[in-house]
């Protein structure tokens, strides 16, 4: 499996042509109402937006209808991270009370965090969650996070179950009953801060039916950092710094892309983790070698997909990267149209709302 590490950190001008679009540009009204509080039961009934490219047309549909646009040949491609239980409830040596959120594995027992209050957390500073994990501040990045130190009595990932608990949006307020709503049903491999949130409709039996149907499902892994929530600061987009998630895409799966692309099937990512991977990894006729790394591609209008040919996700924030990198594959006017239709009809919104479908 090839090391893209340093190559694959793209910066826009690597995977943005040029444009003068403003943050503002990608901003559409939402009421409140409409930011979904708990996920859809059973999770295939969520409502499903179909927009056809070819004929610029759109279809009102039900998740579990996805069926009917799918065809044999096809690849459907995942990504198969599980969130880990990442918030943490610790104290200082004084008694104060410091929340800890995981961002990212640097190494066993080293990570990068997000603390709050952060003036509680300077280097050399220990907090303790209870009597068998406590960690170090290490240090303080640039961008204001914390590298800390675990010293955990036990195995590291049996104290994170038994202590944390599930990073949910901080759009969603209502409390998560089953914490098992917040993960895929193919979730595998641990170490997202927030779910890959498109793969929260497929039940295990949909999956199975998609299967029979003769399509072809590809699982490949992008981390998902609280990077994905983090708001465009920037007025002008391409001042923008886009966070860095890691990603592997091993030998199954790229064989399994890259023939489906040589043969002129269609590569279906299954939400914007999997689009970002897949447009890292991907050579300039859509094959992709088995690779790992870390990515920052930020996609936004104007963009030539290299693999994806077609695309199921949520509805997104106003002004983020995930509402922009949709936008690159339909155009900024369609996608805010194609949003404003989404409100008209009363859709729910972000992590557990419905989905659109961008054939």
């Amino acid at each position: 499996m090839t090391d893209n590490s340093n190559e694959k950190i793209l910066n826009v001008e690597a995977h943005g042509a040029p444009t003068d679009l403003k943050k503002s540009d990608f901003y559409y009204d939402l009421p409140e109402e409409l930011i979904a509080q708990t996920p859809a039961e059973p999770r295939d009934s969520s409502r499903l937006l179909v927009y056809d490219r070819a004929t610029d047309s759109v279809e009102h549909k039900i998740f579990r209808d996805i069926k009917q646009y799918l065809r044999a040949g096809d690849v459907l491609v995942i990504n198969n991270t599980k969130v880990l239980p990442a918030r943490l409830f610790a104290h200082t040596e004084h008694g104060g009370k410091v929340e800890v959120l995981l961002l990212r594995r640097i190494s066993a027992l080293r990570w990068e965090v997000l603390v709050k209050p952060g003036k509680k957390c300077r280097p050399g500073t220990k907090l303790t969650v209870d009597d068998k994990l406590s960690l170090t501040v290490a240090s303080v990045t640039d961008s204001g996070e914390r590298v800390v130190d675990f010293e955990c009595d036990g195995v590291f990932e049996e104290a994170l179950a038994r202590v944390g608990t599930m990073p949910l949006p901080p759009y969603i307020h209502e409390k998560l009953k089953d914490q098992n709503r917040y993960q895929t049903v193919y979730a595998r491999t641990d170490g997202s801060a927030a779910a890959p949130t498109a793969g929260l409709h497929f039940t295990p039996q949909l999956l199975e039916e998609i299967k029979g149907m003769g399509v072809e499902i590809a699982q490949i892994l992008l981390h998902v950092g609280l990077g994905t929530f983090r708001p465009v600061k920037e007025e002008a987009i391409t001042d923008h710094k886009m966070h860095s998630e890691y990603y592997e895409v091993g030998a199954e799966a790229a064989e399994i892309i890259s023939r489906a692309k040589r043969e002129g099937r269609r590569v279906i990512a299954v939400g914007t983790t999997s689009v970002r991977t897949l447009e890292s990894a991907a050579q300039e006729d859509g094959t992709i070698q088995p690779c790992h790394g870390d990515t920052s591609i930020f996609i936004y209008p104007p963009y030539r997909f290299k693999c994806v040919d077609c695309l199921i996700t949520n509805f997104h924030l106003p002004e983020s990267t995930l509402i922009m990198l949709v936008a690159a594959m339909v155009g900024r006017e369609k996608i805010l149209s194609l949003y404003n239709l989404a409100v008209k009809e009363k859709y729910r919104f972000f992590s557990f709302g419905d989905a659109m479908f961008i054939k």
